[in-house]
């Protein structure tokens, strides 16, 4: 028993002298934790990979039809707003890929470039800790990042960088920090990017302290994997556990909407110009989708069981 017990006091005093050891990107484990819940398909990492199909669906929905519905199951922080942005007028949708930003400190700058170069990243002249999330990301990605809204030398990409994510995503950024050659990035195809500033100045005084964390923006908070939708109003982060749902509730209120903005026009609404969803008004909905079957993007049998549920009554939703 006493060999039993000095053994096990052995290999703890072991363990307590062997140097900590931890990594910029979270562990695939990590991000598990984080969406336990979701049961799709994952990439190598470990984040969810929500469908392309669903991505460019994602794209013609209101902020408002999918906040609703958040809000409706309790997420209540997904919606930030007051961006600046490469090109405002073309919305875009993509997968979160995180990172997180820092002002610097002579301690953690030397414990984060230890981790980069066990990692076998490459940090230099010509290259910063902020051209790390960038080699992870995949095709659909957009690159989410919490610079706690530095723009004056919080400038995360210049044309280069910019270069390098749109070549590894065909997407873009959302950047709770600024960039700086913002002429050049906006003449990349197949880019675009939402910001808080622009700046002229390089970036300097902040590192990067984490890559897949769950991170905030603004007063939104975003996991990696999440389904990410810019658009003029703001941006919206939507859990990749509620996304599917999400989008077809948006769609189901769209065509709701688009209908009875018909009967407005036609004056067949009475004063009912917003609502009055009775059954009889939620039949003829049924039939104008009959009538009508290119507006719908999702599977019949999906809208007849949305169409099912909205006919209960509230206090059954």
């Amino acid at each position: 028993m006493k060999k039993t017990v000095s053994a096990i006091l052995l290999a703890c005093a072991v363990l307590m002298a062997a140097p900590a050891r931890s990594q910029v990107t979270m562990t695939r484990d990590q991000i598990l934790f984080y969406t336990s819940d979701w049961k799709g398909e994952r990439f190598p990492d470990g984040r969810p990979k929500l469908p392309d199909a669903l991505l460019k669906r994602a794209v013609d929905m209101t902020i408002e039809d999918i906040w609703e519905f958040l809000r409706g199951q309790g997420y209540n922080n997904q919606f930030d707003s007051g961006w600046q942005a490469l090109h405002m007028d073309k919305p875009f949708a993509g997968r979160a890929l995180t990172a997180q930003y820092m002002p610097t400190r002579p301690d953690m700058l030397k414990a984060i470039a230890a981790e980069g170069k066990a990692e076998g990243r490459i940090l230099g002249a010509g290259s910063g800790t902020n051209s790390w999330p960038i080699s992870e990301l995949q095709i659909g990605d957009v690159y989410v990042a919490d610079g706690f809204g530095k723009v004056v030398d919080g400038t995360l990409i210049g044309s280069n960088l910019g270069n390098a994510v749109a070549a590894r995503t065909h997407t873009g950024f959302v950047f709770d920090a600024g960039i700086r050659d913002q002429e050049e990035n906006r003449e990349i195809p197949d880019f675009n990017g939402f910001y808080r500033g622009y700046d002229p100045s390089a970036w300097a005084n902040m590192g990067l302290t984490s890559i897949n964390a769950p991170i905030r923006i603004g007063r939104a908070v975003v996991l990696p994997g999440d389904l990410v939708l810019c658009k003029p109003e703001g941006v919206i982060f939507v859990p990749a556990i509620l996304a599917e749902q999400a989008i077809s509730y948006a769609e189901f209120t769209s065509l709701k909407d688009d209908f009875n903005f018909e009967l407005n026009r036609e004056g067949k609404n009475g004063a009912q110009f917003e609502g009055g969803w009775t059954a009889e008004k939620y039949d003829a909905f049924a039939k104008w989708i009959d009538a009508h079957p290119e507006k719908l993007k999702m599977e019949r049998s999906e809208f007849d069981a949305l169409l099912a549920k909205a006919r209960l009554p509230r206090s059954a939703h």
